[in-house]
């Protein structure tokens, strides 16, 4: 071997060397160091803490517990801040229906205990419409965290507009239909026929006006939050209108007396508050994302679509698929018999032959 060959083969050498020492180098920046493999995992389980776990049943379960709890004690505290003011608040209560029972008429207890059961549940209802913004408030909190961020912000708002349109509700059942209510049963009365209602069922009475007018002014609240959601469109409360008129009514027919009157006073606020609720939606509805509406343009664009491309993998298209794979392969038996046979028969000559 001549010296020029030998100086450039070892040239040869050092330049592979060089390269890999390159190669080291490169690979050596592009791994991360120890500092920079701790600092991303580090930020990995910042972003694992800073997202919620989803709760189990059982979490919920004692999440809804704990805000009945504190609802409880908030009534507890509304209650003793009303016992004081127990018999002036009967009164307030009561003044509708003395307004219309004759002079000779007043209200009557028929147990001992009646009367200051009657005072506990007044001191115990007037607490509970005093705490009311309160107990919202906790209806909402836990609805909460099945919402979106965007969608938390309403939580305030609606449980303070919840508070008002129930205490709304209540008073104008004690200030429209109250009076009337009163003059409508109080016109049965006559020289034979002399009123003389119990505290009792004047309670009942008044009580379940009272709360059943506070639910029902709700319903503009409960469409704006199912609007919101996108369950519901204006759309769609437009064209179940006429059935919502007649829920309306049956709605009134059992949480009223029966008596055309009170039905009516509690029906016509309740297709008043839906028409409110139609408006409410039309305003405030979630656009792109309304559920009845994609689901009505997804069915009608799977109808256009089953009318223009028929369906080549039917029953009849399978049989005829099915008929001609049995043909081809029973005429591929019938080609392989023959050569079957003359195979045979060419090892016959041969074992002749030997």
């Amino acid at each position: 071997m001549s010296g020029a060959e030998k100086d450039s083969r070892e040239a040869e050498q050092e330049d592979l060397e060089g390269n890999e020492d390159l190669e080291q180098s490169d690979a050596s920046s592009e791994e991360p160091s120890d500092s920079d493999k701790d600092s991303f995992d580090s930020a990995e389980n910042g972003a694992d803490e800073e997202e919620e776990p989803a709760q189990t049943f059982l979490q919920h379960m004692e999440e809804l517990r704990r805000r009945f709890v504190r609802i409880f004690i908030a009534c507890g505290i509304g209650f003793l801040a009303c016992y004081s003011f127990a018999k002036p608040l009967f009164a307030l209560l009561m003044a509708p229906l003395v307004a219309t029972l004759p002079p000779e008429s007043t209200l009557i207890f028929t147990s001992l205990p009646e009367g200051f059961v009657t005072y506990l549940k007044v001191s115990f209802v007037a607490g509970f419409f005093i705490v009311s913004p309160y107990i919202f408030a906790q209806i909402w909190g836990f609805i909460a965290p099945g919402l979106y961020e965007h969608e938390r912000k309403w939580m305030i708002p609606l449980a303070f507009l919840s508070a008002c349109f129930f205490v709304g509700g209540a008073l104008f059942g004690y200030y429209v239909v109250f009076p009337f209510g009163c003059e409508f049963f109080m016109g049965f009365a006559d020289e034979f026929i002399r009123p003389m209602p119990t505290l009792r069922e004047y309670l009942s009475f008044s009580l379940k006006l009272l709360f059943a007018f506070g639910v029902i002014f709700e319903m503009p609240l409960f469409i704006f939050f199912l609007a919101r959601l996108g369950v519901v469109t204006h759309t769609w409360l437009r064209t179940k209108r006429k059935y919502a008129i007649l829920v309306c009514f049956i709605c009134s027919a059992i949480l009223t007396p029966p008596d055309v009157i009170t039905q009516s006073l509690m029906a016509g606020p309740l297709v008043i508050l839906y028409e409110i609720g139609i408006w409410i939606s039309y305003f405030f509805g979630k656009r792109g994302g309304r559920i009845e509406e994609k689901a009505k343009a997804k069915a009608a664009a799977e109808a256009e679509n089953g009318d223009d491309d028929p369906d080549d993998s039917g029953p009849d298209a399978g049989g005829v698929a099915g008929e001609t794979a049995g043909e081809e392969k029973a005429d591929a038996v019938k080609k392989e018999k023959p050569d079957n046979k003359k195979n045979k028969s060419d090892y016959d000559e041969d074992m002749i032959e030997m």
